[in-house]
């Protein structure tokens, strides 16, 4: 896939350095030598020759080769950031919007699979770039928590829609092409869906104080709390529920 924007566009940014320009035109050598190469073909040499430097410019730029690699990787996060950012929220329907995020997240890698596998298969390269993508999908999730139904805790719930995104992906690189079967990705997909989300919201009447309501009922059955807990949190709760 051709790195987007081109370098044309890029370096004709208004109000852009010729530092940030060089650095940008030797970022899109390296996306795209990645992309048709695989990691082994980003060597510094071969990036120097693509971006029309010599070698001892990237190492002002960027430190050394995985430097250079980190801002490929947090290029890869923008792109990718961007994609699910187009996604139209549905309030009235978050599974859905979690479902179109998991597609895009799928979709991506698919479509940039040596990139994809710079941005997560190595735990180390975590951006902040990255957290806002995780911000994002933690946002989706609260959204279906709060209207009752979301089926199990929400960082257990953010973990499961990356771990079978990133199992989608990698499962179907792995899979000889004319094997691969679309039906494998909305198996993983409605999986994930049925694992993490229920059917039928867990309280009927949305806002804190149905949710408090509800709650309040439940907790004469627990046994989680001490006495003293328990009755600080019907305090809490009737409060909330007022």
């Amino acid at each position: 896939m051709p790195v987007e924007p081109t370098l044309a566009r890029r370096t004709a940014e208004p109000g852009t350095s010729a530092r940030e320009q060089t650095r940008r035109r030797v970022i899109d050598a390296a996306t795209d030598l990645l992309e048709r190469g695989g990691r082994d073909a980003v060597t510094t040499r071969a990036v120097a020759d693509a971006a029309g430097l010599q070698p001892p410019a990237l190492y002002r730029l960027f430190g050394d080769k995985e430097g250079l690699l980190d801002a490929v990787a947090e290029y890869g996060f923008t792109r990718f950031l961007a994609a699910k950012q187009q996604i139209d929220p549905a309030p009235q329907d978050p599974v859905k919007e979690l479902r179109d995020g998991w597609d895009i997240v799928v979709g991506f890698g698919l479509d940039n699979p040596a990139l994809y596998t710079l941005m997560y298969g190595e735990p180390t390269r975590s951006t902040a770039i990255f957290r806002i993508g995780l911000e994002l999908l933690m946002e989706r999730i609260r959204r279906i928590a709060a209207a009752g139904l979301l089926r199990v805790e929400e960082g257990l719930a953010a973990q499961i829609v990356h771990a079978t995104a990133g199992g989608a992906v990698l499962t179907w690189l792995s899979v000889p092409e004319p094997e691969r079967d679309p039906a494998l990705l909305a198996a993983l997909r409605e999986s994930m869906i049925t694992t993490i989300t229920t059917q039928e919201p867990a309280v009927q009447e949305p806002g804190p104080a149905g949710a408090a309501r509800a709650l309040r009922a439940a907790l004469p059955g627990q046994n989680a709390l001490s006495h003293a807990e328990q009755q600080l949190l019907t305090e809490w709760l009737r409060r909330l529920s007022a």
